[in-house]
């Protein structure tokens, strides 16, 4: 085994944080190696000591047999070694191959761009990937997946040998992931070490080579994938046996109705679509990348325009014309995008959760009752188990699912009865997820009405007491949650272009 990479005793600190722990690491040639672990178990962090992004305070790291210390990220690619992050960083305003040879553009007479030659370039890395793009195109037209082999095409143009994927798979839907994996096991073919993050366990069955754990910054172990059980491999990732408890669909047939939408429309996106939440009800929302279940999400709580319809809330018809109309309604929306639209990342965890509701914590004068806002802050810190050093720690250093549980506190404090959550669970852990599920539960069963927005059948199947399918822009259909459904009938309503008859399970 010829090995490309290999770190032993890396150490890294941060003010007040030791984030690694003696770690050790190896990668093989033509292998593909995931990297596993809850969020904020390091895994990020081992990966910025390899690509030049930070620079280690203790250990070795070997590249080809040579000792290497990158002092930054373009010096490890000038080792081999490319990176390509969970948030894809293109400029969508530029071509394909502008993208993939930016600041290193072939040049022609008197420094001119040559933009055959980059366009050329270009065409022949896509032909190494047996990926049929056209360079010249540009790239916010594409879709994600495009995006996505796009950036594996720049890695390669530095003639990467290492190459680290940092969950590449959260954005897209089936289809793509098997476009994605069909370059992975050529790259693999060719002799490309592959390091894959992934909390997608299906996924390290069908990809991986091996498998290396890491906890609370330490390594674990380094296991076999197609030898290992995946209940063997979550167990080291969170340190217990997970468990989850079957759903319980509970009777809500006498509750009031704390949602109702009729007849929603807003083009193509949203046609004719009409469904009810009852309180202390979780309806999950189902379907096929573009289906319109976000855009649904979106309209109720005001931030895009309807063309037509009415939102009607405990019976009530409620003009809903922006998110600030929405919060005072009692709707809280929780994006899939947390980063950009349900958190300011660069302030504390106390600003974040105080942000919703600042009115309550300030004087007449305007001034802010910081006391009051840390007494809450720390409520909920302790309410959720938010793990972070403090209620002033910046939002930004925290896991995913611990980013997640303070946008939940922020909904929870404006008091929302009406939660809905696009994508709760996405580039989050197996042992966050579960804690996710039983908050949600609980807020359900305080009365809550809660909407589940999710790419993941089995995540569909596991929280919602009925299921709501979309498929381009139409509701089509209403299916029984629990055991009361299959994923082969949530996929059949997911392909069906028109609604249902009859919505099953619609009360």
């Amino acid at each position: 085994m010829t090995l490309l990479v290999k770190m032993h005793g890396i150490e890294k600190w941060f003010p007040g944080v030791h984030s690694l722990k003696s770690v050790q690491f190896d990668l093989a040639e033509g292998e593909v190696h995931a990297l596993m672990g809850e969020n904020g178990a390091g895994k990020s962090t081992l990966m910025k000591v390899l690509s030049g992004i930070y620079k280690r305070d203790g250990g070795d790291v070997w590249v080809r047999g040579e000792l290497a210390e990158p002092a930054g990220p373009r010096e490890a690619q000038e080792l081999g070694i490319g990176i390509i992050h969970q948030e894809l960083s293109l400029m969508n305003d530029l071509t394909v191959a502008q993208n993939v040879f930016i600041g290193r553009e072939p040049r022609g007479f008197l420094g001119r761009l040559d933009e055959r030659a980059l366009n050329q370039q270009t065409a022949e890395i896509f032909a190494t990937m047996n990926l049929k793009l056209d360079p010249k195109a540009i790239v916010g037209t594409l879709t994600i997946a495009k995006q996505q082999m796009i950036e594996i095409a720049k890695a390669l143009s530095f003639r990467s040998r290492v190459l680290i994927m940092d969950e590449p798979t959260a954005a897209l839907n089936d289809a793509e992931i098997a476009e994605l994996f069909g370059i992975i096991r050529q790259l693999k073919a060719e002799g490309v070490g592959i390091i894959y993050i992934s909390h997608k366990m299906d996924e390290i069955k069908q990809i991986a080579d091996r498998v290396t754990v890491m906890r609370d910054g330490e390594y674990v172990d380094t296991v076999q994938a197609s030898e290992t059980p995946l209940s063997r491999i979550i167990s080291m990732m969170v340190g217990r046996e997970v468990q989850e408890n079957p759903l319980v669909v509970p009777d809500t047939s006498g509750n009031e109705v704390a949602l109702e939408v009729r007849q929603l429309n807003r083009g193509a996106e949203i046609r004719d679509v009409s469904f009810s939440v009852k309180k202390g009800e979780i309806l999950g929302f189902a379907g096929l990348m573009g289906a319109g279940r976000t855009e649904v999400a979106r309209a109720i709580f005001g931030a895009d325009p309807l063309e037509s319809g009415e939102i009607r809330v405990h019976g009530k018809v409620r003009s809903i014309k922006s998110p600030n109309d929405a919060v005072f309604a009692g709707i809280g929306y929780l994006s899939e995008d947390r980063k950009h639209f349900g958190l300011a990342t660069g302030m504390d965890v106390r600003a974040n959760i105080s942000l919703a509701s600042l009115n309550t914590f300030t004087s007449r004068a305007g001034v802010l009752d910081e006391k009051a806002m840390k007494d809450v802050a720390v409520g909920y810190i302790s309410q959720l188990g938010i793990r972070t050093p403090s209620d002033r720690q910046e939002v930004r250093f925290l896991s995913g699912g611990n980013q997640q549980k303070v946008v939940i506190a922020k909904w929870l404090l404006r008091d929302c009865d009406i939660l809905i959550f696009d994508e709760p669970t996405r580039g989050i852990d197996i042992g966050a997820k579960s804690e996710i599920y039983k908050l949600l539960e609980e807020l359900a069963g305080q009365g809550r009405a809660i909407i589940v927005i999710s790419s993941e059948l089995p995540e569909v199947m596991r929280l919602s007491h009925r299921i709501a399918v979309m498929c381009e822009g139409r509701l089509t259909g209403i299916l029984p949650g629990g055991a009361g459904t299959t994923q082969e009938a949530i996929m059949q309503l997911a392909t069906q272009r028109e609604a249902s008859v009859s919505l099953a399970g619609e009360k």
